[in-house]
């Protein structure tokens, strides 16, 4: 395992790193204003269930062996009535402001269930995250995120509640071994998924078909394969992701979010061939003198808020009131931490 070349990237890099992020191959880069997080967190401690105020271009490197392509995955224009979606979400809330809030409180309250590791039966356990007052939306999206190699929960948990104060119904996971390869954060990807679609508490609330996924370097890697074996699959995220084996053809609707400074997994070896090779809706995001950690933790999280949200509501749910976030919509490249920005056919 000391052989990887991507494990040896990291040790060079950032110090050893066996056990999470070094802090300070991060520290000088743009954060947003963020409260004091443990490095470590391991979620095979049993948390009790509680209820919050939801307060470029070279050969693609992706597994020919897996490779498959999908149903064809129709873009959604829209999953219920009008007046329905309004009772949902109301139209005055979908604004930058609210989106790109200091802290979870989308329209909805936020409730979390451990999910311990020796219930998880393939993969490391971790924690749903879900909205508790919904019921007007009817069944809901379901999103599993998975963190990166030699990393934990912790980096990539924020997307839960944040998610969830939206109307998703959220699972974040720790992996079997911290050292799975992207081929194996795919596989536990779709049982985290299917793990939600079977929970006694969550189950019931979620449509089967509307699923989604987010990845960060290793496990964005996972979330690009995922996309191309499962056709309820209608939206990822692939954070600087990162995959050494042809993944096959890859049409579903995804934000790609990259780091400027990522010598880890080279944006021109990795996220731009990937981005390039999306054959659905895309959007690509490259945080300005961000390292290959820049999507981890909540360092960018009001950053990611805005486009991440909306683009699991316009292609989860066919919610197009979120168009106005996203693609030509809006142009990302004003932002003065944003140094690169792309789209193509979507919003």
């Amino acid at each position: 395992m000391l052989n990887n070349p991507f494990y040896l990237r990291l040790i060079t890099l950032t110090g050893t790193l066996i056990i999470s992020v070094n802090m300070t191959a991060i520290a000088a880069q743009p954060t947003d204003s963020i409260q004091t997080l443990s490095i470590k967190e391991q979620s095979t401690v049993t948390l009790p269930t509680t209820a919050t105020k939801a307060t470029s271009n070279e050969t693609l490197l992706t597994p020919a062996s897996l490779a498959k392509v999908p149903a064809s995955k129709a873009t959604l224009t829209t999953t219920t009535s009008t007046a329905s979606r309004s009772n949902c979400i109301a139209d005055s809330v979908i604004t930058a402001a609210e989106l790109s809030a200091t802290r979870d409180n989308g329209p909805f309250t936020v409730a979390s269930k451990a999910v311990p590791r020796q219930l998880a039966n393939g993969f490391g356990g971790g924690t749903i995250h879900y909205p508790t007052n919904a019921g007007d939306c009817g069944l809901l999206g379901g999103i599993a995120v998975i963190p990166g190699y030699v990393s934990y929960e912790a980096s990539i948990k924020w997307w839960g509640p944040r998610l969830a104060s939206w109307g998703f119904v959220v699972i974040t996971i720790d992996t079997n071994s911290i050292y799975d390869d992207p081929n194996s954060r795919a596989t536990q990807l779709s049982v985290a998924l299917d793990h939600i679609l079977s929970d006694s508490t969550v189950g019931a609330q979620i449509d089967s078909t509307r699923l989604g996924a987010i990845g960060w370097s290793m496990g964005g890697g996972g979330a690009l394969q995922l996309a191309t074996q499962r056709s309820d699959v209608r939206a990822i995220i692939p954070q600087t992701p990162y995959h050494d084996e042809d993944y096959g053809i890859m049409d579903t609707p995804a934000l790609f979010i990259t780091c400027q400074n990522d010598r880890i997994a080279s944006n021109k070896k990795y996220s731009s061939a990937f981005y390039n090779h999306a054959a659905g809706p895309k959007m690509k995001l490259e945080i300005k003198n961000g390292s290959h950690f820049c999507p981890s933790y909540r360092f960018n999280e009001i950053l990611l808020s805005k486009p991440g949200i909306a683009w699991m509501h316009r292609y989860i749910n066919g919610d197009t009131r979120f168009d106005k976030f996203l693609c030509h919509n809006e142009n990302y490249g004003n932002s003065p931490r944003i140094s690169a920005y792309d789209y193509k056919d979507c919003g």
